[in-house]
């Protein structure tokens, strides 16, 4: 005797995704621990991007996340949703691939903190 609800090991149930899929959002309103320059705020993002596939998860889906953390909302829900990303938090924070690997973004790479030093 099987169990119904039974699923290869590291597959996502297609119901899942329709249940988690959500509209994404801008981020909340933030402040870095000191206030920054658009060049350090720059140099942060691409260390993180530089990175980040080195924590797992699949290349094409942090080549895809990173694509709509810099495009407008619109054109970001495009894109995770052809990608296949489960969006955990709406302000993509949290996502996951179709696989279950966890894809975890910081504040700093989706939007602006409210300290941002405006140079002229």
């Amino acid at each position: 005797m099987g169990c119904a609800g039974s699923r290869e090991k590291g597959n996502v149930d297609s119901r899942f995704l329709l249940e988690t899929s959500k509209k994404i959002r801008k981020p909340k309103a933030w402040k870095h621990t000191e206030a920054i320059t658009r060049a350090q705020l720059v140099k942060m993002r691409e260390e993180f991007w530089d990175t980040a596939p080195h924590y797992g998860g699949r290349k094409e889906i942090w080549e895809a996340l990173r694509a709509a953390a810099e495009a407008d909302l619109t054109l970001a829900q495009a894109i995770v949703d052809s990608a296949g990303v489960i969006v955990q938090n709406p302000d993509l924070t949290t996502c996951y691939d179709e696989r279950g690997a966890k894809y975890e973004l910081p504040k700093y790479v989706l939007s602006e903190p409210t300290n941002l030093i405006h140079e002229n």
